[in-house]
């Protein structure tokens, strides 16, 4: 019987909580395990380069490609990941184990004095180095200041003390780290997506290990799964990323998903915004469709002006 695992992780206060989230998951799945659950804490790319916005050095698995290179040598035997910060498409030899139940999948609008989004005065400055974000705000606001800020939840906060009028973050990030008082409303409508799988924890583990597949499936949502899936499949057929300002939110009614997608320019003065619905079964074909749609509406056009501004700046 298989109880000791060591469980890579990033060294935030919120990636640890997740970390341990996943941990207490288990062993209230499995009571009379006696589990010896190691932390790992690890620093990746994404944590040391915090001087950058992530779309200037790639972006992608600026989080996640040294917990999954110790997982493919075996230094330790899961990983858990904030979903929105992992890759649509799987390092090689791994896969994603298991997806606990969603928090929620909103942005959290975070202002000194608790000001309303549509009552900040004009030039006011608004922190977030999330191009998804800036897109959206500037498309609602564009009198508005975006400033870039990187770092985890509490740096990030310590920014309205003087040097910005308010903050972008997640709230589920928020909420985990006891935060949730500090919201001034959440931002989650047809005119403001979150990321693709934002609020979601994955558990990644090597693709081989039958046996802790086995256990990882009594921590699985498949309707969690069904909905974050829809809205990765939909961010990877645009290839997309920390790179290109797109939203993506999928909510599941009955045997019903309903996925909303949105691609954006960089100013957010144009915005391609479609919804598709089927089973949620067939969660990848929707996604797909999604960006099918959203493509053929002008969305090709604006994705190619997004990526080829990026590419001029790095």
């Amino acid at each position: 019987m298989r109880n000791k695992l060591r469980v890579g992780t990033r060294k935030s206060a919120l990636a640890l909580w997740q970390t341990r989230y996943v941990m207490q998951l288990l062993t209230e799945a499995y009571p009379t395990r006696s589990w010896q659950l190691e932390e790992v804490p690890t620093s990746t790319i994404g944590d040391r380069r915090l001087e950058q916005a992530l779309h200037t050095f790639g972006g992608k698995g600026a989080f996640t490609e040294e917990l999954e290179a110790q997982l493919r040598d075996g230094r330790i035997d899961f990983a858990v990941h904030s979903l929105k910060d992992m890759p649509t498409q799987p390092a090689a030899g791994t896969v994603i184990g298991a997806i606990p139940v969603r928090a929620s999948a909103a942005d959290a609008w975070v202002a000194n004095g608790d000001c309303p989004l549509a009552e900040l005065p004009a030039g006011a400055r608004v922190g977030t180095s999330s191009l998804r974000r800036v897109a959206q705000l500037k498309r609602l606001r564009p009198d508005i200041e975006c400033v870039s800020i990187r770092g985890n939840v509490q740096t990030r906060l310590g920014k309205l003390q003087g040097e910005v009028d308010a903050v972008i973050l997640a709230e589920a990030g928020l909420a985990r780290l006891g935060l949730a008082d500090v919201i001034t409303a959440p931002l989650l409508a047809e005119n403001w997506l979150p990321a693709a799988g934002q609020g979601a924890v994955a558990v990644q583990c090597r693709a081989d290990d039958t046996e802790l597949l086995a256990l990882l499936a009594a921590i699985h949502d498949e309707p969690t799964a069904q909905a974050v899936g829809a809205e990765r499949a939909f961010l990877g057929a645009l290839e997309g990323g920390c790179q290109v300002p797109v939203g993506a939110y999928a909510e599941r009614e009955g045997e019903t998903l309903h996925v909303s997608g949105v691609l954006l320019s960089l100013d957010g003065r144009t915005a391609v915004h479609k919804t598709v619905s089927g089973a949620a079964t067939a969660y990848v074909t929707l996604g797909r469709q999604l960006a099918e749609a959203v493509l053929a509406d002008g969305g090709r056009a604006v994705w190619e002006d997004v990526r080829s501004t990026l590419e001029a700046k790095i």
